[in-house]
Formats: structure tokens, C-alpha cells, sequence
């Protein structure tokens, strides 16, 4: 028992001195007053004509509208505008990829029946190869109709896109207030963390170009989606407006 106990107690200072040795490469703290379109682009509409629905059957239309960078903060907003439900996603692709490393951020869930707001990447080559043998993480899933639980996830050409390697968690206060949801990405595993709990960890024996595409730069993606697959068929329209408040998004490696 002692030589296990110790085992871990070597195995956990020498992860948490790896983590130390990082050193901060790039971070966005939404200072100012509109958001860095050198660092960030809006990817607009409905994904029509080649990606309807976002390819999950998601209702809304994405603006580049319905955001606001104000006190170090940004927010995004899911609105109900006539017919139409409105909301709005970044990405940082072209601009700002990253391969291996803590990717972090501090945010604000959005929640109501019906929402969907994610922090996630996809690999940089997904316009030659296509999803999901371009890969993707996401660091943070959040569906409404499930207000405690938060979502970690990798899809690869392996799982033909599926969501068999993922992991849900129960924090029940994950609605209140800002929580830090992060990976620690090296070549061999992801690790998946909400406030610096572990909750997931990928990490496949067998490494190929379809259980592991994460050997290339990934770009980050923020949105809030309404709907959908993911998100559910009911929304509740009482809720609107309603916000995704990102704080900060920092890169270590």
C-alpha cells in the first residue's frame, strides 16, 4: 500500500512540474472593445448550402452581430428575433493553430433548455481531408436539457464521427458563475479537466491516422448553438436572450 501510495504521489508532482515548465505562447483577454478579427473569424448563416444545420440539424443563424467585448469579458448572445434564432461563433482557424499543449478557458455557461454552448478544436487540414479524419476535441460540451453535466469528447475517422470516446461529468453548481475547462494535449494522450479535476483522458495503444489525428495543429473554435442533434428538439423560448461569457482563452506549451 505505501509503495502504491507513493507511486501516485511521484506520478502527481511530476505531472503538476510538467505543467509548471509550460510557458504561455498566445492568450486573448478580450481587452478593448470589439473582438481581434486578426486572431478570430466569424463563420456566418446556417451552414447552407454545404453544411445545413451546421451538420446537426442545428436552428440557428450565426451573425457576426451577436457578440459584445466589454470589461475583459466576451459574450455571446442566443437570441429569438422574429422567426429566426440568432447566436454567433469564432474561430481561430488560418490565424492562430496549435499543436500539443494546456489550452485553456474561463467562461460562463449559457443555459436553458435548448442551448449548446462549446469550446472545441478541429484539425487545420479538415478543407483537404474532410470530417472527422481531420479529428476534433471538445474541451467543453453544455446541453441545457442537462443542466449538471459537462461534456469532453475527441471524434476520429475511427469512430466514423461518433461520440464513443467522450465522457460525461456531474458538477452540480457548473451554471453558477466562471469554471476554467481545459486540456493538457501531448503526442502520446489529451487529458480533459473542468477546474483542475481530470475527467477524461484519451490516449489510444494503437496510433494511426484514424484513432490518433492529433499529431497536427488544431485551430479553436467558440460558439453558442440552439438545437439540434446535440441539443435537443425543444427549446424553451422564455429564456432569450441568453449569454456564453467567455473571459479569457490562453495556450501554454
Amino acid at each position: 500500500m505505501k509503495t502504491a501510495l507513493l507511486f501516485i504521489f511521484v506520478w502527481s508532482v511530476t505531472c503538476f512540474a510538467q505543467t509548471q515548465k509550460r510557458t504561455l505562447v498566445w492568450e486573448d483577454n478580450f481587452n478593448g472593445t470589439t473582438l481581434d478579427e486578426s486572431v478570430w473569424n466569424f463563420e456566418l448563416g446556417d451552414g447552407c448550402p454545404n453544411l445545413c444545420g451546421w451538420g446537426n440539424k442545428e436552428l440557428q443563424t450565426y451573425t457576426n452581430t451577436n457578440h459584445e467585448v466589454l470589461n475583459g469579458k466576451l459574450t455571446i448572445q442566443a437570441k429569438k428575433e422574429g422567426d429566426l434564432f440568432t447566436s454567433s461563433r469564432i474561430t481561430t482557424k488560418v490565424k492562430k493553430e496549435f499543436k500539443y499543449g494546456r489550452i485553456e478557458a474561463r467562461a460562463k455557461l449559457a443555459s436553458g433548455v435548448g442551448l449548446w454552448p462549446a469550446f472545441w478544436l478541429l484539425g487545420s487540414n479538415i478543407s483537404n481531408i474532410g470530417w472527422p479524419k481531420c479529428g476534433e476535441i471538445d474541451i467543453l460540451e453544455h446541453v441545457g436539457k442537462e443542466p449538471n453535466l459537462v461534456y469532453t469528447t475527441v471524434h476520429t475517422q475511427e469512430s466514423h464521427g461518433n461520440s464513443i470516446n467522450t465522457q460525461k461529468t456531474i458538477f452540480p453548481t457548473i451554471q453558477d458563475g466562471f469554471h476554467v475547462y481545459a486540456i493538457d494535449w501531448t503526442e502520446d494522450k489529451i487529458d480533459f479537466f473542468v477546474d483542475e479535476k481530470l475527467v477524461y483522458t484519451y490516449g489510444p495503444e494503437l496510433k494511426n491516422e484514424n484513432s490518433w489525428p492529433f499529431n497536427q495543429p488544431f485551430y479553436i473554435i467558440i460558439n453558442l448553438a440552439i438545437g439540434g442533434n446535440f441539443g435537443g428538439p425543444e427549446v424553451d423560448e422564455t429564456m432569450f436572450p441568453e449569454s456564453f461569457i467567455i473571459d479569457y482563452v490562453k495556450v501554454f506549451q
